[in-house]
């Protein structure tokens, strides 16, 4: 059964003279404000919402929840508690829907609407559409991180590798230059807290590789990914570099990215022959109009810590991918 989203948008408020500027939201990326009654959430609905947004993210080494969530009752709801960044809000209504309301009491916000008349139907309402629910709230996020990046980016312009490859990237400005060969990337921001063994890092592989057959693409990603990482990812001693953790297999998604098809590869990454290790994403893109795939590559070490949020800034930085035509 397809279901239709309504999206309203709401920027300044009032006319002319009367215009004022919303306040700035609060609360960071892949976390929800649910609304709702204290009833409800120690009910069912409440069980099924920590079900299907308490699923785990592929990928990461530990156990993170695709978003965290917390509750408030709706009489609650109000003065800075309405100015939260993503909030999932619960009316009565005899209509089963969700709907989706932008910048309504701070921006950037997005609230979304789930109308339900009892609580059969909000549980229902959550296992049918939780996913698309989710989305919502990431796809937002992707488009809040990077703003911010756009506003403090890294020139592209001085990277021979992107402008051999005509790519361009929103990439912030703390990230480093390890190697740019004209034809591979690789740049570094440091993690400077929670750390147990030194500085944890966030890194960025930027490439292409010619496009030989589409239908083999998505089973050669891991392969081309060791390669890479023989060629260009090394350890701290001879005979160790970069590959995908072998006893891991990567989950693979086809996706569109850029407005060409792509595929998404979550996985974990290891130094062959050390104990380093940690999450990575990789997009592939097809772009056949130069028989070709572009690769972008995020990879995290950040022992100790939990590492979801340094991987999502890595896709939001991936997805402002433009590739020149």
């Amino acid at each position: 059964m397809l279901f239709a989203i309504t999206i309203l948008f709401m920027n300044c408020k009032g006319d002319g003279a009367n215009d004022y500027v919303l306040p700035s939201s609060t609360g960071n990326t892949n976390r929800v404000l649910v609304v709702m009654k204290g009833k409800h959430w120690l009910g069912k609905p409440g069980d099924e919402i920590r079900t299907v947004f308490g699923e785990h993210q592929v990928g990461l080494p530990q156990p993170e929840t695709l978003l965290s969530v917390s509750q408030i009752d709706p009489s609650g709801f109000n003065k800075f508690m309405r100015n939260n960044k993503a909030v999932l809000l619960f009316q009565k209504s005899d209509k089963q829907e969700i709907s989706v309301i932008k910048n309504k009491y701070a921006a950037p916000q997005i609230i979304v609407v789930a109308t339900a008349n009892n609580e059969e139907e909000m549980v229902s309402l959550i296992r049918d559409r939780g996913k698309e629910i989710i989305k919502l709230f990431k796809d937002q996020d992707v488009k809040f991180i990077q703003n911010i990046f756009k506003r403090d980016k890294l020139d592209n312009t001085s990277f021979k590798t992107l402008q051999n490859l005509g790519l361009e990237f929103d990439i912030p400005k703390r990230y480093r230059l390890v190697e740019d060969t004209g034809n591979f990337l690789w740049l570094r921001q440091h993690l400077k807290s929670g750390i147990a063994r030194g500085d944890g890092s966030n890194n960025i592989l930027i490439y292409a590789v010619p496009l030989k057959d589409e239908k083999t693409v998505a089973d050669n990603i891991t392969r081309v990914r060791d390669s890479i990482g023989k060629k260009f990812i090394p350890g701290s001693k001879e005979g160790m570099y970069m590959i995908t953790e072998q006893a891991y297999a990567p989950f693979t998604y086809e996706v569109e990215v850029n407005g060409k098809k792509a595929y998404e590869t979550r996985g974990k990454w290891e130094v062959k022959n050390d104990f380093m290790a940690g999450p990575f994403i990789n997009y592939t893109v097809l772009d056949k109009k130069k028989n070709r795939l572009v690769v972008f590559e995020g990879f995290t070490y950040a022992p100790s810590v939990n590492k979801r949020d340094f991987i999502f800034e890595l896709e939001a930085i991936a997805k402002s991918i433009k590739i020149k035509e």
